[in-house]
């Protein structure tokens, strides 16, 4: 049976893990949504379909680019707290 402490160590590094891999996508939703707002604030264009778009092919493309890496990261560390136990 494993150890308290090895239990809420492996339970801090999960969350940890979950932050680092959905930094870059959030980070890239944010910044293409506060660009977005500010060229509809210059403009003052209101479209739904504007507000949304160019955040989603963001997103796509963030996940496209550092999809491996986190995909990568997330089986590292499956296999260390498989391996550990």
């Amino acid at each position: 049976m494993p150890s308290i402490a090895g239990l809420t160590e492996l339970g801090e590094n999960a969350v940890l893990l979950s932050l680092a891999v959905s930094l870059p996508v959030i980070g890239v939703a944010a910044l293409v949504g506060a660009l977005v707002s500010a060229l509809q604030a210059a403009t003052q264009l209101q479209d739904a379909t504007l507000a949304h778009l160019p955040r989603l092919l963001a997103v796509a493309l963030a996940l496209i680019v550092a999809g491996p890496w986190m995909g990568a990261e997330i089986a590292k560390f499956a296999l260390e707290a498989f391996a550990a136990r």
